[in-house]
């Protein structure tokens, strides 16, 4: 009788792991690929900055940056075109993907003859802004209109950690930070046209 009974334990074993191998494998291969998803999906999620919105707005249109600021996942990016006769409206997704766009290319070029001249783009603006006060950037305009001294500047919005902003002006001709057309305003930008 034993011998009957230990033959019969170890093809009841064998039928198990016949069975239960291609599951077992399955499970395995399933972990795997759950264990690749999230490095994807978190890479998929991480929004572009400024930096990135002003330079894929200005891969699609060639020119200079005139302002762009952040609403919700999507930058707002205005291109001026090279000659200063085209302006482009441009919206850049969180992938950093132009979606839409509205031109306009009857523009009067001497209106932004100062912003084709200037020595500090907006791309050099932004870094001279971090480098001054640390956060993200979150809107930045081109002004002209000398209500600080100075003739052409570039106020930039910084967004801190704590989620209060700072606008800091940039000097278009020398980089140097200059007093912006506000200061700290301390609340956390709701990007409606109320603030």
């Amino acid at each position: 009788m034993k011998r009957t009974r230990s033959l019969y334990v170890p093809a009841a074993a064998a039928a198990v792991l016949l069975t239960a191998g291609p599951v077992a494998s399955a499970t395995a291969a399933s972990a795997t690929a759950v264990g690749t998803r999230p490095a994807s999906a978190a890479a998929a999620r991480a929004d572009v900055d400024a930096a990135g919105a002003a330079a894929a707005a200005l891969k699609k249109y060639p020119g200079f940056v005139e302002s762009l600021d952040k609403d919700g996942s999507v930058w707002h990016v205005d291109v001026i075109g090279k000659n200063g006769k085209a302006h482009s409206e441009v919206e850049v997704s969180a992938a950093g993907a132009v979606t839409r766009s509205d031109s306009d290319t009857e523009q009067d070029g001497n209106e932004y003859k100062t912003l084709l001249a200037a020595k500090v783009d907006a791309a050099k603006a932004m870094k001279a802004a971090l480098a001054a006060t640390p956060g993200k950037v979150w809107s930045l305009d081109w002004d002209n209109d000398n209500d600080n001294g100075v003739a052409d500047y570039w106020s930039v919005e910084i967004k801190s950690s704590d989620g209060s902003t700072k606008n800091v002006g940039v000097d278009a001709k020398t980089g140097k930070i200059v007093p912006a057309d506000s200061d700290n305003d301390g609340d956390n930008d709701n990007d409606n046209d109320n603030n």
